[in-house]
């Protein structure tokens, strides 16, 4: 009897600490098949969504200290017409209805991700700011006009890339698995050429949710 209750205890451990490893297995037979809704519903969006619109947010305060003209001209009104579009593209984009059409399409873009892929590239320096400078200008100041355009420009040319990116980038065959806390839960690798690193949060006893996605 003594015996059997060691067993017993034994496989209860190992579904415990093993249950994040055959969640992450799921996600990536779910990624492999297309299967959007699977994925859609292994999401906690209420906490995915401030995360990474706080990393955005961060990404384009540290940006903007490279450019001291153009945040001497914009102020805080260019902060706040950036955070508001960042804050709108993280919105529209991380929706179960929109993660789901992403996985399925196996990353099209949309209008919604190329929003957020604008966002990305802006907050995090990958475009030209020159023009922005050049707009402000031109536009006396006229924040709300200048950001309008140049978010129109910036989407334009990230939806050429991410077009390219899907087709071109590789994902990785076998992706770093590894604790982070006994609630948390970490998957590491590429997704279409980029790195990527999701954090998974224990649920109750064996079930995981991402709750963060780390940008490249």
């Amino acid at each position: 009897m003594k015996k059997l209750v060691i067993l017993f205890i034994i496989i209860a451990v190992a579904v415990y600490a093993g249950s994040p490893y055959y969640s992450a297995y799921q996600l990536k037979n779910a990624y492999d098949d297309k299967d959007g809704a699977t994925i859609a519903a292994a999401i906690n969006y209420e906490q995915l969504r401030p995360s990474v619109q706080n990393q955005l947010t961060s990404q384009f305060a540290t940006t903007m200290t490279k450019y001291p003209l153009i945040s001497e001209l914009g102020g805080e009104p260019l902060t706040q017409a950036a955070n508001g579009f960042i804050a709108q593209a993280v919105e529209g984009a991380i929706t179960p209805q929109n993660i789901e059409k992403v996985i399925n399409t196996q990353g099209q873009a949309n209008t919604a991700t190329k929003e957020l892929a604008a966002a990305w590239a802006i907050a995090s320096d990958q475009v030209d700011l020159k023009n922005l400078i050049q707009s402000l200008i031109i536009q006396r100041g006229d924040v709300d006009a200048v950001v309008k355009s140049q978010m129109q420009q910036v989407m334009k040319k990230q939806a050429a890339e991410l077009e390219q990116q899907v087709a071109q980038g590789n994902d990785s065959e076998k992706p770093t698995l590894s604790y982070c806390g006994i609630n948390c839960f970490s998957i590491s690798g590429q997704v279409k050429g980029y790195p990527l690193t999701i954090e998974m949060q224990r649920e109750g006893l064996i079930n995981w949710k991402i709750v963060d996605i780390v940008l490249p």
